[in-house]
């Protein structure tokens, strides 16, 4: 506080003990009042009016607080969208290797029992013909022995 300050407060001081010493009427204390709610009421516009054109930085800090939000949500969703899908796809990639598993087992068995019945047919066609090479005489001669067989008991 500098000298002035401080000679301007002590005559203010020393007229203010001079307006109490005198005595206060009703109609000044009434003045008196409204002067100063008049004070008060010019410095709370003041403040108001100094409060309002003062720059606003909250507005940007809700904006940029709001993005960082929604990009965190953005990513969060996205997170879970990925994890999800790739749920789906792994349980999609199981289910295909499960059904070729079981088309190569169709497959190999038809292969066996195709093989079994080739060797069934070859089995059999061989013991045909060994049955036909066991033969003395051929099917086709077969009565003509028959003959000779009968000749020959007699």
């Amino acid at each position: 506080m500098s000298w002035m300050d401080r000679s301007r407060k002590g005559s203010n001081e020393m007229d203010d003990r001079a307006e109490l010493d005198r005595p206060v009427s009703g109609e000044d204390e009434d003045q008196e009042l409204a002067e100063v709610l008049d004070n008060f009421k010019s410095s709370v516009h003041a403040w108001s009016e100094a409060a309002l054109s003062r720059p606003r930085r909250v507005a940007k800090v809700v904006r940029r607080r709001s993005w960082q939000l929604a990009a965190g949500w953005a990513l969060g969703c996205a997170l879970v969208v990925g994890s999800v899908s790739g749920g789906v796809y792994e349980h999609h990639q199981r289910q295909e290797m499960a059904r070729l598993v079981a088309t190569a087992k169709a497959a190999e068995q038809k292969r066996l029992l195709a093989a079994e019945q080739a060797g069934q047919e070859e089995e059999d066609l061989l013991s045909k013909v060994d049955s036909d090479v066991s033969r003395e005489v051929p099917s086709a001669m077969e009565p003509l022995a028959q003959l000779m067989a009968e000749d020959e008991t007699k």
